[in-house]
């Protein structure tokens, strides 16, 4: 997989947007943030427009609606209204609103996404999509939307489990999604001691030059699952930079290839040895 087909986002979720942060993402070119209506304590779109000033419009910016003071919520009304309400305080359509976890409603999905083609068709968002941590609740509602959305966002890289991995490319087919996003690369915490004891220089193509671990592990997040962009979060414009540089790093699709199939592997076992114990319990 060549970098030419990958982008990153600065992720907005654990990290608030600063002016240093939005500088160094435009000079090594990274040229959109992914943010949510709920992000900040509910003022994540105005701390970015706070932040960035002037450099706004240089960023292509991507939300998600779904999270409210009062709890998750996908009744179209509220969508709709919490979609005009980020264009208000952006001062401008949002590039691409998503459906935020849907997981936690899926019979709300059909409708959460007829609601945001709506705002779509009526100028409120350039493109919408589906942004979903765990993806395996929806596939049976995803048979009912009968929208598509232009974008797909799940979880990428090494920490996702395989059955996860699998009905997010499930997902992705079964709503016939113009493209698919990653999203946490190091699960929440690149510094976690899991990843010291992992060589990731395995999934990469042999006689390239030398990357850091981090960029290792970025690179093969871009193709477990296959994605396009990866929004990742930080507050240091150094480690954001060398973050975008993964982008260009080529992993092995024969390793790749041959992790997901240990991955389906280990689950069909674990899925026997359940129903072995079952049997004879």
């Amino acid at each position: 997989m060549r970098g030419a087909d990958r982008r990153i986002a600065l992720g907005l979720y654990r990290a608030g947007p600063t002016r240093p942060v939005l500088e160094r993402a435009l000079e090594v070119g990274v040229t959109a943030v992914d943010t949510a209506y709920n992000y900040g304590r509910y003022q994540g779109h105005r701390a970015l427009v706070e932040a960035a000033g002037d450099l706004l419009g240089r960023f292509e910016v991507s939300t998600k609606v779904g999270y409210f003071p009062g709890g998750h919520n996908l009744a179209p009304a509220r969508l709709r209204a919490a979609v005009a309400e980020a264009g208000d305080v952006l001062g401008r359509a949002p590039d691409t609103v998503f459906v935020h976890n849907p997981e936690h409603d899926p019979d709300a999905l059909p409708a959460a996404c007829e609601a945001l083609a709506a705002c779509q068709a009526d100028g409120l968002c350039r493109a919408w999509g589906v942004a979903t941590w765990n993806p395996l609740p929806l596939l049976h509602a995803a048979v009912l939307v009968t929208v598509r959305p232009d974008v797909l966002m799940v979880r990428a890289g090494l920490a996702v489990p395989g059955p996860v991995l699998d009905a997010a490319e499930q997902l992705a087919i079964k709503m016939a999604a113009g493209e698919v996003w990653g999203m946490a690369p190091f699960a929440g915490n690149p510094s976690d001691p899991v990843w010291s004891g992992l060589d990731t220089g395995v999934f990469l193509e042999p006689g390239q030059e030398p990357v850091s671990s981090a960029q290792a592990r970025l690179a093969v997040a871009f193709a477990i699952p296959a994605v396009s962009r990866i929004a990742v979060g930080t507050t240091h414009p150094d480690h954001l930079a060398d973050l975008a540089a993964a982008t260009s790093v080529e992993v092995s699709t024969d390793t790749v290839h041959a992790y997901r199939r240990l991955l389906r592997d280990q689950a069909g076992g674990r899925g026997k040895e359940a129903a072995h114990a079952s049997h004879n319990g």
